[in-house]
C-alpha cells in the first residue's frame, strides 16, 4: 500500500496493523479495502477514503464469518472489488482490532453472539441527566466496553435542564463508578463548542463510538459533532494545512443530519429515532458511530472469570474474605459485602449469573431445565400436600 493511499484510508480510521492485512488477504488485483459505514439487509454502504459506494458481501464471506460466530459490522474494514453498475463485490473482512457484542436470544433458548461495532479507539458512554440517569444500566456500558478493552468517557446530556445541586450530585456518583482517570463530563449536546470539549478525543483517524439508551441524546451529539463548526477546531484544521473544505468531501458534509425526537413525557423515555448503526466524520477528524439504543444489553462474556477485569473492586477485596471460595452471598466474613454498596454487588451477581448461563452448552442447558422442572414439581407437591391435597403426579 503506497504512502498517498494509506493516508487517506487514515483519515477514515486505517491503522497500520489493519493496513498490514491487506497484503495477506490480496487474492483479488482489483480488491481495494473500504470501511463500513452502514449495514443494511440487502447491502453495505462502504467508504474508500473518497467517495462512498455500496457493497454486497459474496456468500462465501457470509459462510465463512458464519461459521466463525461472526458478522460484518459498522466499523469494518473490507476489501471490495469495484463493479459497474454498483453493489461492489465484498470479498474479505480484515481481522478486527476489537468488537463491542453481546449475547440476544436466538429464540431456541440459546443465546447467539451479535456483533454491534468493530474497530473503535474510544467509547463515549451517553447518559441523560434527567430521568435517564441509571448508575445500574451504566455498569452494564462499562463492563461491555472493558470487555472490549476499549476506554470509556461518559458524557451526562441535557446539563442545562437539572439545577446546579443535583448536576453536582450525580456527577459525583456517576464519578464513582468510573474506572480511575476515565473523564466524566456534563454537557448539552446541541452545544457548538462541544467539539472543543471533547477535542482531546477527537484526533484525525481516531473512532469513536456513542453508547447508551434511547433519547439520551446520541444522535443530537452527532449531529453537533459532524455538522456544527467549533472555531478551534477549524482554526486547527486550517494551522494543520488541511482545509475544512479538504475535509468537505471526506466527512459526508451533504449527508442529511441524524433524526432526533423529543423524549417522552413523563419518564423522559426514548422514541427510537436511531434504527442503524452509521459512521459518521467529524470536522476535527475522527470518526464517530452513533448507535441506536438497546432495549437489552446482556454481556459476551462467555468465560465468567472476565468480570473480574471489569468489577476490579471486587476482584481486589476478594483475596480478604474468610473463606476463599466465597461467593459474596451470606458468608461470614466476606469482605466483598462489607465494603461494597449492595446495589452494585446485586449488579455483579447478575452479570455472573447470565455469564455462566450463556456459557453452557446445549445439553447441560437441557440438564439445567430437567433440574428446574423436577424442583418444580418437588415444590408443587408440598404445597398440595400441606393443603391436605392428594398428590397425583407420576
Amino acid at each position: 500500500m503506497n504512502f498517498d493511499l494509506f493516508e487517506r484510508l487514515h483519515a477514515i480510521g486505517l491503522t497500520a496493523a489493519l493496513a498490514h492485512q491487506v497484503a495477506d488477504f490480496q487474492t483479488d488485483p482489483d480488491a481495494r479495502p473500504m470501511r463500513v459505514l452502514e449495514v443494511h439487509r440487502e447491502h453495505l454502504l462502504l467508504h474508500d477514503g473518497t467517495d462512498e459506494r455500496r457493497g454486497r458481501p459474496t456468500p462465501r464471506l457470509l459462510g465463512q464469518l458464519a461459521v466463525d460466530d461472526q458478522a460484518l459490522a459498522v466499523g469494518d474494514w473490507v476489501l471490495a472489488c469495484p463493479q459497474q453498475p454498483a453493489p461492489d463485490r465484498v470479498i474479505e473482512r480484515l481481522t478486527p482490532s476489537n468488537q463491542l457484542c453481546r449475547r440476544v436470544n436466538d429464540g431456541r433458548g440459546a443465546a447467539r453472539r451479535q456483533v454491534l461495532v468493530s474497530n473503535v479507539d474510544m467509547a463515549l458512554l451517553v447518559m441523560g441527566l434527567d430521568q435517564d440517569y441509571n448508575l445500574r444500566r451504566l455498569e452494564r456500558y462499562l463492563a461491555l466496553v472493558r470487555l472490549a478493552g476499549v476506554a470509556p468517557v461518559l458524557l451526562l446530556t441535557k446539563a442545562d435542564t437539572v439545577e446546579l445541586p443535583l448536576l453536582a450530585h450525580r456527577l459525583a456518583s456517576a464519578r464513582e463508578l468510573m474506572p480511575a482517570g476515565a473523564p466524566v463530563l456534563a454537557v448539552d449536546g446541541r452545544d457548538a463548542s462541544l467539539c472543543d470539549r471533547l477535542w482531546p478525543w477527537l484526533g484525525r483517524g481516531r473512532t469513536l463510538v456513542l453508547l447508551g439508551s434511547s433519547g439520551a441524546g446520541k444522535s443530537t451529539l452527532t449531529n453537533t459533532l459532524a455538522h456544527a463548526s467549533a472555531g478551534r477546531s477549524d482554526a486547527h484544521v486550517s494551522q494543520s494545512g488541511s482545509p475544512p473544505e479538504g475535509l468537505a468531501g471526506l466527512a459526508r458534509a451533504d449527508a442529511a443530519p441524524q433524526r432526533t425526537q423529543s423524549v417522552r413525557a413523563g419518564d423522559d423515555r426514548g422514541r427510537h429515532t436511531t434504527t442503524v448503526r452509521s459512521l459518521h466524520f467529524t470536522r476535527p477528524g475522527a470518526c464517530i458511530i452513533d448507535t441506536p439504543g438497546l432495549r437489552a444489553l446482556r454481556l459476551d462474556a462467555g468465560d465468567p472469570t472476565q468480570l473480574d477485569a471489569v468489577f476490579d473492586d471486587v476482584a481486589r477485596l476478594a483475596p480478604q474474605c474468610r473463606f476463599r471460595d466465597c461467593r459474596h452471598q451470606d458468608e461470614p466474613g466476606c469482605a466483598v459485602r462489607e465494603e461494597l454498596p449492595p446495589q452494585r454487588l446485586g449488579n455483579y451477581h447478575k452479570l455472573l449469573r447470565e455469564a455462566r448461563r450463556d456459557s453452557l452448552t446445549a445439553l447441560e442447558r437441557r440438564e439445567q431445565l430437567a433440574i428446574w422442572k423436577a424442583r418444580g414439581r418437588a415444590g408443587h407437591a408440598r404445597a398440595k400436600s400441606k393443603r391436605g391435597e392428594p398428590n397425583q403426579d407420576p
